[in-house]
This record gives C-alpha cells, sequence and structure tokens, in this order.
C-alpha cells in the first residue's frame, strides 16, 4: 500500500510547484534556440582556450553573429602549500574562477552578469612530468566544469520568461 500512496502523493506535490524540464521541446526549446543565438568570444591563454572550446560544446557550436555575445574573464590561479621541512611543496591548489557576461549585441545592454568557479587539489610528486600532466588535467577538468556553470545559468535565463 505504501509502495502506491508515496509515489501518487510526491506526483501530486511537484504537479503544484510548477516544476518543468527546462530542455522540454528538444531542438525548438527556448533553450536550445537561445543557445543559438549567443556567440562565444575568444579567452585568452590555454584555460581560456579549454573554457572556450567546452562553452561551444555544450551551446551545440559556432554561432557567430548571434543576437547575444558572451564575454568572459578568467583567473587561473595555482596555489602552492602542504610545505615539507626542506621548503618543497607537496600539494597545490588550481582554482578557476571565470566572470561572465551575456551581451545584447543589438542595444549593447548586459542581460547576465555573474561568475563561476572551481577548484582542484594536485599533489606535487618526485617526478616534474607528472606534477605537470596532473596541473593540465587539473585545468581541463575545471574548465569544463567551469563552462557547465555558466551554461547551466544561460540555460536558466533562457528559459525565464521575458515581460516587454
Amino acid at each position: 500500500m505504501k509502495r502506491i500512496i508515496v509515489p501518487l502523493l510526491a506526483a501530486m506535490i511537484l504537479a503544484g510547484c510548477r516544476l518543468h524540464p527546462l530542455y522540454a521541446g528538444g531542438e525548438s526549446s527556448a533553450v536550445a534556440t537561445g543557445f543559438r543565438s549567443v556567440e562565444v568570444g575568444p579567452i585568452p591563454l590555454r584555460t581560456g582556450w579549454l573554457t572556450r572550446n567546452a562553452l561551444v560544446d555544450r551551446m551545440g557550436g559556432e554561432h557567430p553573429g548571434g543576437a547575444y555575445r558572451l564575454e568572459v574573464e578568467l583567473n587561473d590561479n595555482v596555489t602552492g602549500f602542504g610545505i615539507r621541512g626542506d621548503s618543497a611543496t607537496t600539494r597545490e591548489r588550481r582554482t578557476l574562477r571565470a566572470r561572465y557576461r551575456l551581451v545584447e549585441r543589438a542595444s549593447g545592454a548586459v542581460m547576465l552578469d555573474a561568475s563561476a568557479g572551481s577548484d582542484a587539489g594536485i599533489d606535487v610528486v618526485s617526478s616534474e612530468y607528472a606534477t605537470v600532466a596532473a596541473e593540465q588535467t587539473a585545468a581541463e577538468r575545471l574548465s569544463g566544469q567551469v563552462a557547465d556553470q555558466i551554461v547551466a545559468r544561460i540555460a536558466r535565463y533562457m528559459s525565464a520568461p521575458r515581460t516587454p
């Protein structure tokens, strides 16, 4: 009896909260249409290149000349800590923060101004190659996580009802 009542009760509660899928409607949804109108501007440095590629992939490709332009400024920082007795670093933290703006091309108005960020811990080992490889892997992972946060926020913006 509980197996029937609990899901039924949960469905009734959720039906009243106006919860709806963000990507409902597939390619014709407001989010998918909105993504096709966003041009991602260039972002300097390697982490910028990684982040831009992740953004372009997640938004369905390049859209030059779209109604919106996405401007991203990155702050990539590697901090050493976990110092041994001989002053050698044993642990690093790589932090990637992004401030981004969604700008309407026609008016130049900033439609969305927000930030995203993530960080990762890196073990510093005796092999310099292994440490550099770990730093690069962390940069790739962080770029993807930051891109996910940016895309989710833009999707939320695109799905929101607009008032004229």
